[in-house]
Protein backbone atom coordinates (compact mmCIF):
# COMPACT_ATOMS: atom_id res chain seq x y z
CA UNK A 1 0.00 0.00 0.00
CA UNK A 2 1.32 3.42 -0.97
CA UNK A 3 1.96 5.64 2.04
CA UNK A 4 2.26 9.43 1.90
CA UNK A 5 4.88 11.22 4.03
CA UNK A 6 3.92 12.10 7.60
CA UNK A 7 4.85 15.43 9.20
CA UNK A 8 3.97 17.30 12.39
CA UNK A 9 2.58 20.68 13.38
CA UNK A 10 3.70 21.73 16.86
CA UNK A 11 1.92 24.53 18.74
CA UNK A 12 4.66 24.58 21.43
CA UNK A 13 1.97 24.34 24.10
CA UNK A 14 2.62 24.75 27.79
CA UNK A 15 0.45 23.80 30.73
CA UNK A 16 -0.54 24.86 34.25
CA UNK A 17 2.54 25.58 36.34
CA UNK A 18 4.81 25.79 33.29
CA UNK A 19 6.50 28.58 31.40
CA UNK A 20 7.08 28.90 27.63
CA UNK A 21 10.61 27.61 28.23
CA UNK A 22 9.09 24.24 29.10
CA UNK A 23 7.25 24.23 25.78
CA UNK A 24 10.45 24.95 23.86
CA UNK A 25 12.27 22.10 25.61
CA UNK A 26 9.39 19.82 24.73
CA UNK A 27 9.47 20.98 21.09
CA UNK A 28 13.17 20.11 20.87
CA UNK A 29 12.53 16.68 22.36
CA UNK A 30 9.64 16.05 19.97
CA UNK A 31 11.73 17.08 16.96
CA UNK A 32 14.55 14.78 17.96
CA UNK A 33 12.11 11.91 18.40
CA UNK A 34 10.40 12.68 15.07
CA UNK A 35 13.75 12.86 13.29
CA UNK A 36 14.78 9.52 14.77
CA UNK A 37 11.52 7.89 13.63
CA UNK A 38 11.47 9.27 10.08
CA UNK A 39 8.86 12.04 10.05
CA UNK A 40 9.42 14.48 7.20
CA UNK A 41 9.01 17.94 8.73
CA UNK A 42 7.73 19.94 11.68
CA UNK A 43 6.03 23.30 11.41
CA UNK A 44 5.42 25.94 14.10
CA UNK A 45 2.41 28.24 13.89
CA UNK A 46 2.21 31.93 14.73
CA UNK A 47 -0.22 32.73 17.57
CA UNK A 48 -0.53 35.89 19.64
CA UNK A 49 -2.18 36.47 23.02
CA UNK A 50 -2.90 32.74 23.32
CA UNK A 51 -2.77 31.65 26.94
CA UNK A 52 -1.09 28.26 26.41
CA UNK A 53 0.76 28.61 23.08
CA UNK A 54 4.42 29.67 22.98
CA UNK A 55 4.99 29.76 19.21
CA UNK A 56 4.43 33.50 18.76
CA UNK A 57 7.61 33.79 16.67
CA UNK A 58 7.96 30.74 14.40
CA UNK A 59 11.32 31.87 13.03
CA UNK A 60 12.90 31.82 16.49
CA UNK A 61 11.38 28.47 17.42
CA UNK A 62 12.50 27.02 14.10
CA UNK A 63 16.06 28.24 14.59
CA UNK A 64 16.22 26.90 18.15
CA UNK A 65 14.96 23.45 17.17
CA UNK A 66 17.13 23.33 14.05
CA UNK A 67 20.22 23.88 16.20
CA UNK A 68 19.32 20.74 18.17
CA UNK A 69 18.49 18.46 15.21
CA UNK A 70 20.26 17.36 12.05
CA UNK A 71 18.07 16.26 9.14
CA UNK A 72 14.37 16.87 9.71
CA UNK A 73 12.85 19.82 7.82
CA UNK A 74 11.55 22.66 9.98
CA UNK A 75 9.69 25.87 9.45
CA UNK A 76 6.55 27.92 9.84
CA UNK A 77 3.08 26.56 9.47
CA UNK A 78 2.78 29.36 9.31
CA UNK A 79 3.87 32.93 9.42
CA UNK A 80 0.78 35.14 9.29
CA UNK A 81 2.09 37.32 6.49
CA UNK A 82 -0.30 40.30 6.88
CA UNK A 83 1.25 40.84 10.32
CA UNK A 84 4.70 41.45 8.83
CA UNK A 85 6.70 43.13 6.12
CA UNK A 86 7.57 40.59 3.40
CA UNK A 87 11.09 42.01 3.46
CA UNK A 88 11.60 41.15 7.14
CA UNK A 89 10.17 37.67 6.65
CA UNK A 90 12.59 37.13 3.75
CA UNK A 91 15.49 38.19 5.97
CA UNK A 92 14.38 35.94 8.84
CA UNK A 93 13.87 32.78 6.81
CA UNK A 94 16.79 33.56 4.54
CA UNK A 95 18.93 33.67 7.68
CA UNK A 96 17.55 30.30 8.78
CA UNK A 97 18.22 28.77 5.36
CA UNK A 98 21.81 30.04 5.39
CA UNK A 99 22.30 28.53 8.86
CA UNK A 100 20.53 25.24 8.11
CA UNK A 101 20.65 24.78 4.31
CA UNK A 102 18.05 22.54 2.73
CA UNK A 103 15.98 22.17 5.89
CA UNK A 104 13.78 25.28 6.07
CA UNK A 105 10.13 25.69 4.97
CA UNK A 106 7.95 28.78 5.00
CA UNK A 107 4.20 28.33 5.21
CA UNK A 108 2.20 31.53 4.81
CA UNK A 109 -1.18 32.29 6.32
CA UNK A 110 -3.64 35.11 5.74
CA UNK A 111 -5.38 35.12 9.15
CA UNK A 112 -3.91 37.25 11.97
CA UNK A 113 -3.33 34.37 14.39
CA UNK A 114 -5.06 36.36 17.11
CA UNK A 115 -8.15 38.40 17.94
CA UNK A 116 -9.02 41.72 16.30
CA UNK A 117 -8.16 43.77 19.39
CA UNK A 118 -4.67 42.31 19.67
CA UNK A 119 -4.18 42.78 15.94
CA UNK A 120 -5.12 46.45 16.02
CA UNK A 121 -3.79 47.59 19.41
CA UNK A 122 -0.75 45.38 20.07
CA UNK A 123 0.46 44.27 16.65
CA UNK A 124 -0.67 47.66 15.29
CA UNK A 125 -1.71 46.24 11.97
CA UNK A 126 -4.69 47.54 9.98
CA UNK A 127 -7.70 45.26 10.01
CA UNK A 128 -7.65 45.16 6.20
CA UNK A 129 -3.98 44.11 5.94
CA UNK A 130 -5.02 40.68 4.66
CA UNK A 131 -6.17 42.30 1.42
CA UNK A 132 -2.49 42.54 0.42
CA UNK A 133 -1.81 38.83 1.00
CA UNK A 134 -1.42 37.87 -2.70
CA UNK A 135 0.90 40.77 -3.54
CA UNK A 136 2.85 40.24 -0.30
CA UNK A 137 3.53 36.62 -1.29
CA UNK A 138 4.75 37.70 -4.72
CA UNK A 139 7.01 40.34 -3.17
CA UNK A 140 8.40 37.76 -0.73
CA UNK A 141 9.03 35.24 -3.53
CA UNK A 142 11.05 37.81 -5.44
CA UNK A 143 13.19 38.68 -2.40
CA UNK A 144 13.98 34.99 -1.83
CA UNK A 145 14.85 34.45 -5.51
CA UNK A 146 17.16 37.46 -5.53
CA UNK A 147 14.91 39.24 -8.00
CA UNK A 148 13.62 42.05 -5.83
CA UNK A 149 10.80 44.13 -7.27
CA UNK A 150 12.84 47.08 -5.96
CA UNK A 151 16.30 46.40 -7.45
CA UNK A 152 18.03 48.80 -5.08
CA UNK A 153 16.66 46.83 -2.08
CA UNK A 154 17.82 43.25 -1.56
CA UNK A 155 17.04 40.85 1.28
CA UNK A 156 20.41 39.96 2.80
CA UNK A 157 20.28 37.23 4.05
CA UNK A 158 17.46 35.89 1.92
CA UNK A 159 18.52 36.69 -1.61
CA UNK A 160 18.99 33.52 -3.66
CA UNK A 161 17.96 31.13 -0.87
CA UNK A 162 14.70 30.14 -2.59
CA UNK A 163 13.16 29.01 0.69
CA UNK A 164 10.17 26.80 -0.28
CA UNK A 165 6.84 28.60 0.18
CA UNK A 166 3.52 26.97 1.04
CA UNK A 167 0.12 28.65 1.05
CA UNK A 168 -1.90 27.76 4.15
CA UNK A 169 -5.65 27.96 4.23
CA UNK A 170 -8.98 26.76 5.54
CA UNK A 171 -11.22 28.09 2.77
CA UNK A 172 -11.51 28.34 -0.99
CA UNK A 173 -9.54 31.61 -1.00
CA UNK A 174 -6.24 29.97 -0.07
CA UNK A 175 -6.85 27.10 -2.47
CA UNK A 176 -7.47 29.45 -5.38
CA UNK A 177 -4.45 31.59 -4.53
CA UNK A 178 -2.08 28.62 -4.20
CA UNK A 179 -3.33 27.28 -7.52
CA UNK A 180 -2.87 30.64 -9.24
CA UNK A 181 0.68 31.04 -7.93
CA UNK A 182 1.63 27.43 -8.62
CA UNK A 183 2.57 26.78 -4.99
CA UNK A 184 1.94 23.84 -2.62
CA UNK A 185 -1.25 24.09 -0.56
CA UNK A 186 -1.68 23.11 3.08
CA UNK A 187 -5.22 22.88 4.49
CA UNK A 188 -5.71 23.41 8.25
CA UNK A 189 -8.22 20.58 8.64
CA UNK A 190 -6.94 19.85 12.16
CA UNK A 191 -8.87 22.95 13.30
CA UNK A 192 -11.15 23.96 10.40
CA UNK A 193 -12.50 20.78 8.80
CA UNK A 194 -15.66 21.74 6.86
CA UNK A 195 -14.27 22.81 3.47
CA UNK A 196 -11.33 20.41 3.12
CA UNK A 197 -12.53 18.31 0.20
CA UNK A 198 -14.01 21.23 -1.74
CA UNK A 199 -10.89 23.36 -1.28
CA UNK A 200 -8.57 20.56 -2.40
CA UNK A 201 -10.73 19.93 -5.47
CA UNK A 202 -10.65 23.62 -6.40
CA UNK A 203 -6.88 23.72 -5.92
CA UNK A 204 -6.23 20.66 -8.07
CA UNK A 205 -8.70 21.66 -10.78
CA UNK A 206 -7.36 25.20 -11.17
CA UNK A 207 -3.64 24.63 -10.51
CA UNK A 208 -1.34 26.53 -12.87
CA UNK A 209 2.17 25.05 -13.25
CA UNK A 210 4.91 27.46 -12.26
CA UNK A 211 8.67 27.70 -12.10
CA UNK A 212 8.30 26.31 -8.57
CA UNK A 213 6.09 23.28 -9.23
CA UNK A 214 4.76 21.47 -12.28
CA UNK A 215 2.02 19.62 -10.40
CA UNK A 216 -0.20 20.40 -7.40
CA UNK A 217 0.88 19.25 -3.94
CA UNK A 218 -1.56 19.01 -1.03
CA UNK A 219 -0.78 18.77 2.67
CA UNK A 220 -3.77 18.04 4.92
CA UNK A 221 -3.66 18.22 8.70
CA UNK A 222 -5.44 16.22 11.37
CA UNK A 223 -5.24 15.45 15.06
CA UNK A 224 -3.90 12.11 16.25
CA UNK A 225 -3.61 10.05 19.44
CA UNK A 226 -2.29 6.51 19.51
CA UNK A 227 -2.03 4.27 22.57
CA UNK A 228 -1.40 0.65 23.47
CA UNK A 229 -5.14 -0.01 23.76
CA UNK A 230 -8.21 1.35 22.02
CA UNK A 231 -9.71 2.20 25.41
CA UNK A 232 -6.74 4.30 26.50
CA UNK A 233 -6.71 6.18 23.20
CA UNK A 234 -10.46 6.85 23.51
CA UNK A 235 -9.96 8.25 27.02
CA UNK A 236 -7.18 10.58 25.88
CA UNK A 237 -9.25 11.63 22.87
CA UNK A 238 -12.19 12.61 25.09
CA UNK A 239 -9.89 14.55 27.44
CA UNK A 240 -8.22 16.38 24.55
CA UNK A 241 -11.54 17.43 23.00
CA UNK A 242 -12.70 18.68 26.39
CA UNK A 243 -9.47 20.67 26.88
CA UNK A 244 -9.80 22.17 23.41
CA UNK A 245 -13.36 23.34 24.03
CA UNK A 246 -12.43 24.89 27.38
CA UNK A 247 -9.33 26.59 25.99
CA UNK A 248 -11.20 28.03 23.02
CA UNK A 249 -13.95 29.49 25.18
CA UNK A 250 -12.16 30.61 28.35
CA UNK A 251 -8.61 31.28 26.91
CA UNK A 252 -6.81 30.74 30.20
CA UNK A 253 -9.48 32.16 32.50
CA UNK A 254 -10.43 30.08 35.52
CA UNK A 255 -13.78 28.33 35.12
CA UNK A 256 -15.80 26.26 37.55
CA UNK A 257 -16.73 22.66 36.81
CA UNK A 258 -20.33 23.77 36.43
CA UNK A 259 -19.38 26.38 33.84
CA UNK A 260 -17.36 23.83 31.92
CA UNK A 261 -20.17 21.27 31.89
CA UNK A 262 -22.63 23.92 30.74
CA UNK A 263 -20.26 24.92 27.96
CA UNK A 264 -19.75 21.33 26.79
CA UNK A 265 -23.52 20.83 26.51
CA UNK A 266 -24.10 24.11 24.66
CA UNK A 267 -24.26 24.85 20.95
CA UNK A 268 -21.04 26.86 21.27
CA UNK A 269 -19.27 23.99 22.99
CA UNK A 270 -20.36 21.53 20.34
CA UNK A 271 -19.13 23.92 17.66
CA UNK A 272 -15.70 24.08 19.29
CA UNK A 273 -15.64 20.27 19.55
CA UNK A 274 -16.52 19.96 15.84
CA UNK A 275 -13.28 21.76 15.02
CA UNK A 276 -11.55 18.47 15.91
CA UNK A 277 -13.73 16.28 13.69
CA UNK A 278 -10.64 15.05 11.86
CA UNK A 279 -9.05 13.16 14.74
CA UNK A 280 -7.45 9.74 14.30
CA UNK A 281 -7.27 7.79 17.55
CA UNK A 282 -6.82 4.18 18.61
CA UNK A 283 -4.02 1.65 18.55
CA UNK A 284 -1.16 2.10 16.10
CA UNK A 285 -2.73 -0.08 13.37
CA UNK A 286 -6.13 1.56 13.88
CA UNK A 287 -4.63 5.04 13.54
CA UNK A 288 -2.70 4.00 10.43
CA UNK A 289 -5.94 2.76 8.87
CA UNK A 290 -7.67 6.05 9.73
CA UNK A 291 -4.77 8.08 8.34
CA UNK A 292 -4.87 6.14 5.07
CA UNK A 293 -8.61 6.71 4.75
CA UNK A 294 -8.19 10.40 5.52
CA UNK A 295 -5.37 10.81 2.98
CA UNK A 296 -7.53 9.26 0.29
CA UNK A 297 -10.58 11.33 1.25
CA UNK A 298 -8.53 14.54 1.31
CA UNK A 299 -6.58 13.78 -1.85
CA UNK A 300 -3.46 14.52 0.18
CA UNK A 301 0.15 14.06 -0.92
CA UNK A 302 1.32 14.47 2.69
CA UNK A 303 -0.30 14.45 6.13
CA UNK A 304 0.50 16.94 8.89
CA UNK A 305 -0.23 15.54 12.36
CA UNK A 306 -1.10 17.52 15.48
CA UNK A 307 -0.20 15.06 18.23
CA UNK A 308 -2.66 15.26 21.12
CA UNK A 309 -1.89 13.95 24.59
CA UNK A 310 -1.57 14.95 28.25
CA UNK A 311 2.16 14.28 28.69
CA UNK A 312 5.43 14.13 26.78
CA UNK A 313 5.44 10.38 27.30
CA UNK A 314 2.02 9.83 25.74
CA UNK A 315 2.90 12.06 22.79
CA UNK A 316 6.17 10.25 22.20
CA UNK A 317 4.31 6.95 22.31
CA UNK A 318 1.88 8.26 19.71
CA UNK A 319 4.80 9.16 17.44
CA UNK A 320 6.35 5.72 17.92
CA UNK A 321 3.16 3.73 17.36
CA UNK A 322 2.17 5.72 14.27
CA UNK A 323 5.67 5.53 12.77
CA UNK A 324 5.80 1.76 13.30
CA UNK A 325 2.35 1.12 11.86
CA UNK A 326 2.87 3.51 8.93
CA UNK A 327 6.26 2.02 8.08
CA UNK A 328 8.33 5.19 8.48
CA UNK A 329 12.10 4.98 8.28
CA UNK A 330 14.67 7.61 9.37
CA UNK A 331 15.93 8.03 5.80
CA UNK A 332 12.54 9.50 4.89
CA UNK A 333 13.36 12.55 7.01
CA UNK A 334 16.11 13.74 4.68
CA UNK A 335 15.12 16.27 2.05
CA UNK A 336 11.79 17.74 1.07
CA UNK A 337 9.03 15.33 -0.08
CA UNK A 338 7.96 17.90 -2.70
CA UNK A 339 11.45 18.44 -4.17
CA UNK A 340 10.92 16.04 -7.07
CA UNK A 341 8.04 18.22 -8.23
CA UNK A 342 10.11 21.37 -8.52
Amino acid sequence: MSRVPLSIVDFSSFFDGERPADAFRRSVDMARKAEELGYSRIWYSEHHNAATVASAVPALVTGHVAAHTSTIRLGAGGVMLPNHSPYVVAEQFGTLEEMHPGRIDLGLGRAPGTDRTTLARALRRPLNAAENFPSDIVELMHYLKGESLLPEIQAIPGRGTNVPLYVLGSSLYGAQLAAKLGLPYSFASHLFPPMLEQAVAVYRDTFEPSAVMSEPYVIAALNVTAAETEEEAARIHADMVRQHVVAMHFNGKVASEGEIEQLLASHVGKHYASMLDYYAHGTGPQVAEQLQAFAERAGADELMLLVKGPTTETNNRTLELVAESWGLAPAAAAGDPTTWRR
